[in-house]
């Protein structure tokens, strides 16, 4: 808003001159028929560096002045409407103009060269002479519609052989969210628009290759209980989208393809024999398990286009777990985080912790047991919908030989988050983006099982699927499951900002405080969902202590203008309250609260200033925090 006042006042002199002249028409006469209705009245003094109070009072002047010389006014009038309009829009991007920008930031995020492109397929062609770009692609082609024609008929089992264990587990969670919430999804006008082999990774353990699908389609929910012909009707109405997301197939090396023999032909990849499916995925001639990778190219994961990274950051630790373990590869240690994730919120929804007892360790069980017993007592129950995944990827590994390993894993993830009473509808949610850290333990010295390859949800005793059935040993040879004797189990699940503190921070015995360490400092994620995520933490801690002043109010409506974060988001952050953020919250003068004030500052100052506005938001919140000694400091840096 400021470089929309800054605009207005270059007018020329002359038309302020008459835009002062004297009213004759009531103001409110004037807001009705000059759309005055439109505008946000939150500030009332004129010229204060927002604008929106100052062009009300020189729109309402102008009016006055149309009415009374309308040869020169109305011209006039109809010209400053020009000009906000367009300065509106691009400082308040509409939805539609949103999508846009993100539709482009995905473009260039997984734009390539056709030169890498032949250097990929020919790096895959010298292991494997019949592979070919084509050939992948069409399945690609094929996999898509079949997908997404399960998607809505909330039917997994056709496409289960194609998708790894935690793919089909993130489509199945999203479908049990959707149908607790009473809604399905209904879609038509499904059309794949083009597919592109844009990266390969490979390792000694898999070949991972990333392909552009560019499709649209027209999407809305509608009442679970619809028909299916209820539903085409109405995805008919709703308006045509475009997308873009990165699918990632992965192969063991050493695979090769075999044309007319996989399941997209209805065949076992590794023995040719007729496969039927089943919910075991394994052949029933060779005992192959169809969806490991090993033998074909198995969907491990879809990542969304604005979320898509080229170049995968090292991992620290990793070349020192792998002289315990060769075969540990992030390719599967990943899967299972993100297997793990997709459980533990099933776990959540259904408000059932035993859901996750085969691949988590007692205590975060016991733990969560506890939380849900509390809502029960209390009537109410954990509210999460719309639950999507933005990206996994693995922070750090620590190896410990006398003990347990640790697998650090970031989850970027986004969904509608609250409380609602036992049997009552949730009220509205925003959806809040989150950033957690998993950590899965495995005992040291446990080897990576190479047979099953992307296959992470089995018993690591016997192969056997897992279930969800509340037991803690394997269904079918009764070994013990949910320690890290023989897999990765999951046994913390952190806010970003409370790992980073436990990381960045360590404690010194007879501190009283921890000592940060310069061992480790994170770099803050600079995007359009860091920015959401940090602005409504700063809405919440606003409204911890039940008040929100109008000093607050306005900052955080600058900040959201300045970020692009819609204000209406923000305002439901804000009237959500504090169990929309029940685990976010830092604890006042504590490390993850200077942490969090860190990474604020970090993203106040990505355009390399903080304005005085910014400024009185970060004082704000760092007050609120308890860490106002330390911001100048962050702000030097």
């Amino acid at each position: 808003m400021r470089a929309l006042f800054q605009h207005s006042v270059r007018l020329p002199s002359w038309l302020l001159v008459l835009g002062g002249l004297t009213t004759l028409v009531p103001l409110e006469a004037l807001a009705r028929g000059g759309g005055g209705e439109h505008y946000t009245r939150d500030s009332p003094s004129y010229g204060n560096g927002d604008g929106d109070a100052g062009l009300i009072y020189l729109f309402f002047r102008l009016i006055t002045f149309a009415f009374r010389y309308p040869k020169v006014g109305i011209p006039l009038l109809i010209l400053a409407v020009v000009i906000y309009y367009f300065y509106k829009r691009n400082l308040h991007p509409t939805g539609a103009t949103q999508r846009a920008f993100e539709r482009r930031e995905a473009e260039q995020r997984t734009q390539v060269s056709d030169q890498s492109v032949l250097g990929w397929v020919q790096s895959l062609k010298r292991k494997d002479p019949q592979f070919e770009a084509q050939g992948v692609l069409d399945k690609v082609r094929q996999l898509f519609p079949a997908l997404q024609e399960a998607w809505f008929q909330r039917e997994l089992t056709p496409v289960r052989p194609f998708l790894s264990d935690a793919t089909y587990q993130r489509f199945n969670v999203q479908l049990q969210l959707m149908a607790a919430q009473g809604v399905r999804d209904a879609i038509s006008d499904i059309r794949l628009l083009d597919a592109r082999i844009i990266g390969l990774e490979q390792s000694e353990w898999f070949d991972s290759l990333q392909v552009r699908v560019q499709a649209q389609m027209r999407d809305t929910d509608v009442p679970a209980s619809a028909s299916d012909a209820q539903a085409l009707e109405a995805a008919r109405r709703a308006p045509l989208e475009s997308f873009t997301e990165v699918w990632t197939f992965v192969r063991k090396p050493g695979a090769v393809t075999r044309i007319g023999q996989d399941v997209y032909q209805g065949k076992c990849p590794q023995c040719g024999a007729p496969y039927k499916g089943g919910a075991s995925n394994v052949c029933e001639y060779c005992q192959a398990i169809v969806n490991s990778g090993n033998y074909d190219w198995t969907l491990s994961e879809i990542t969304q286009g604005i979320e898509h990274n080229r170049h995968a950051a090292p991992v620290d630790g990793l070349g020192e777990a792998r002289r315990a373990d060769p075969a540990l590869n992030l390719e599967v240690l990943e899967d299972r985080a993100s297997l793990l994730f997709w459980k533990w919120i099933d776990a959540q929804s259904q408000g059932d912790e035993k859901r996750l007892a085969q691949v988590a360790n007692t205590e975060l069980v016991s733990q969560l047991g506890t939380e849900l017993s509390t809502m029960r007592q209390q009537g109410q129950r954990r509210v999460i919908l719309e639950c999507a995944v933005g990206a996994v990827v693995t922070r750090t590994l620590e190896v410990h030989p006398e003990g347990d390993d640790r697998a650090h894993v970031e989850i970027r993830w986004s969904a509608r988050l609250g409380m609602a009473a036992a049997n009552e509808r949730p009220r509205e949610l925003p959806t809040v983006p989150q950033r957690w850290v998993f950590t899965l333990t495995r005992r040291h010295g446990v080897k990576t099982n190479t047979s099953n390859g992307m296959a992470t949800d089995r018993c690591p005793e016997c192969n056997a699927p897992l279930t969800s059935s509340g037991a803690s040993a394997c269904a079918y040879c009764g070994t013990q499951l949910g320690t890290s004797a023989r897999d990765w189990v999951l046994a913390t699940t952190l806010p970003y900002e409370t790992w980073e503190a436990q990381t960045r921070y360590r404690r010194v015995p007879g501190a009283q405080a921890p000592v940060a360490s310069p061992a480790r400092a994170t770099d803050t994620v600079v995007d359009v969902q860091e920015r959401e995520r940090l602005l409504y933490m700063m809405a919440s801690i606003a409204a911890a202590d039940g008040t929100v002043d109008a000093t607050e109010r306005k900052l955080l409506k600058v900040c959201a203008t300045r970020w692009s974060i819609p204000w209406q988001n923000v305002e439901m952050a804000l009237n959500a309250g504090q169990p929309l953020f029940q685990k976010l919250m830092p604890t006042k003068g504590s490390p993850e609260a200077s942490v969090f004030m860190d990474h604020l500052v970090q993203m106040a100052l990505v355009d390399g200033r903080v304005d005085m506005k910014e400024r009185r938001m970060l004082v704000s919140t760092a007050m609120h925090l308890g860490v106002l000694p330390q911001l100048e400091s962050m702000l030097r840096k």
